[in-house]
């Protein structure tokens, strides 16, 4: 079993915020066929499917981004499973938007849902998918907002319908990059699409 989160809050107030981007990834690359499913009592939705041939799990924590951790540890401990066979899908204001970065055995970055996985697992050694949500100069640079307060209001704004294009057509390559995990590694992944 394989296991795939994308981070988010819960709300449709949060529905298209920077800051849901793993959710947003999630139900682009499932499409909007599919029903997630409640697990009771464990403050989490789930889909399984399969990717790369390996049986899989989607979750989206139902919890507010900053305690994601407490689903991705029961379902890790339910299933067993190792943490090289959990990725993590999430925003990340150091990219821009369009742009994805695998990366893994790294600490949080000041990210409060990937802070919060790590302190449940009690290790940083999974792979992550970060996401970009910064917009770019037409020279190529990030423009991303400073101080906590602009930082804030940035990721709780919601996103423009040109970049949720541009996320849509990231998706293709997300998925692809999840099956390149699952059928031949991390390695292999990271050359392809870092």
């Amino acid at each position: 079993m394989k296991l795939i989160v994308g981070l988010g809050n819960p709300g449709e107030e949060y529905k298209n915020t920077r800051h849901n981007t793993g959710f947003i990834m999630l139900d682009f690359i499932l499409g909007n066929k599919i029903e997630w499913r409640d697990s009771s009592g464990t403050k989490l939705l789930y889909y399984r499917d399969s990717v790369g041939g390996k049986s899989t799990e989607y979750i989206k924590p139902t919890t507010f981004m900053n305690n994601s951790g407490v689903a991705v540890a029961f379902v890790k401990d339910k299933h067993k499973l190792n943490f090289k066979d959990i990725v993590v899908i999430y925003d990340d204001i150091d990219l821009p938007i369009g742009k994805m970065k695998i990366s893994f055995n790294r600490s949080s970055g000041g990210h409060n849902g990937l802070g919060s996985i790590i302190r449940a697992l009690k290790s940083e050694e999974f792979l992550r998918i970060r996401i970009g949500t910064s917009p770019q100069t037409p020279s190529g640079k990030i423009r991303k907002p400073k101080g906590e307060k602009d930082v804030l209001k940035f990721l709780l704004g919601e996103y423009k319908k040109n970049e949720l294009d541009e996320l849509k057509k990231l998706s293709k390559k997300v998925a692809l990059a999840l099956e390149t995990i699952f059928a031949e590694g991390k390695d292999k992944a990271m050359s392809l699409y870092n």
